[in-house]
């Protein structure tokens, strides 16, 4: 068996086009361009490339791009301050704070001080505790991004076996929270979990997440099982690098129905599905009916 290759550059336009499709008729009906404000604090080099593509993506859609470029040295009571100024802003519709911040700041403290209705990131805990009860929520992206590929090559999710390898707020936990609100019946999996390869073999549907280059080989794969392959990871390649997943490629293509690559994969879904998140945003700040396709 050979694999369907789920592309997911090719995906995330098709997002970013419905993104830039409701955009129009926000302006156009209702005179609103969605605002999306990212902070970064410092220069880590790939936060600055990954703030910059944002930007660039998030004008792209036509919506309105706001940088806060802060030095490393920015003190606590700053950030706090400008995020309470954006969440303020009525022009600013989602706020992201670029992670991870340095290490005089206290992530946690900054993030949950976002208001929970502009969290676009959804990694305030107030929508933490929304999507884990099953309530309207902001969603973090990558898992979102994750979802609505499965949807789109399987059509309802319902009953199917579910499998996410990695628990990190991220993306493992918020992972397994949108497969059991499409009734599937999900096992999450870490670094204690007894018999590995035989939780992941009976999985209709595997989520790898767990950071770890190439830890999934195909033999661990049910035939004809979907692979969502969320890891990123740089591994030697002679006197450079190269980026490789959580799944060794090769090996599991053999045996699933489907499998994302990497790169190609889930990584260009996570900024579509920000600028989805920010529209959202948008539409519930102003009671306008959400985007259809772009929600859990």
């Amino acid at each position: 068996m050979t694999a369907q290759i789920i592309d997911g550059k090719a995906f995330a336009a098709r997002v970013r086009a419905k993104v830039a499709s409701h955009v129009s008729r926000l302006k156009d009906d209702h005179g609103i361009t969605p605002g999306l404000a990212v902070v970064l604090v410092g220069e880590d080099p790939a936060s600055q490339v990954y703030v910059r593509s944002k930007g660039k993506m998030t004008t792209e859609v036509g919506m309105e791009s706001f940088e806060h470029r802060l030095d490393a040295d920015t003190s606590q009571e700053e950030l706090l301050a400008l995020v309470d100024r954006l969440n303020n802003d009525p022009t600013v519709h989602g706020i992201l704070v670029q992670l991870p911040l340095p290490d005089h700041l206290n992530s946690e403290l900054v993030i949950n001080s976002i208001d929970p209705a502009k969290d676009v990131d959804g990694f305030h805990i107030s929508n933490v505790g929304l999507l884990g009860t099953g309530q309207k929520s902001m969603v973090p992206c990558t898992p979102l991004g994750s979802l609505m590929m499965l949807r789109d090559h399987l059509g309802s999710l319902s009953g199917l076996e579910a499998v996410v390898i990695g628990r990190s707020n991220i993306v493992g936990k918020p992972m397994a929270q949108l497969l059991l609100g499409d009734s599937c019946t999900v096992t999450i999996c870490h670094s204690r979990t007894k018999d590995l390869q035989e939780v992941v073999r009976r999985a209709d549907i595997v989520v790898a997440a767990v950071g770890r280059p190439e830890m999934v080989p195909g033999s661990w794969i049910k035939p004809g099982a979907t692979v969502i392959d969320v890891g990123i990871n740089r591994v030697p390649n002679g006197e450079k690098t190269r980026l490789v997943g959580d799944c060794e490629f090769d090996s599991c293509a053999e045996v699933a129905g489907a499998i994302t690559p990497v790169p190609g994969g889930v990584g260009p879904m996570t900024i579509a599905c920000l600028l989805a998140n920010t529209v959202t945003a948008c539409c519930r700040a102003n009671d306008l009916p959400e985007p259809e396709g772009l929600t859990a």
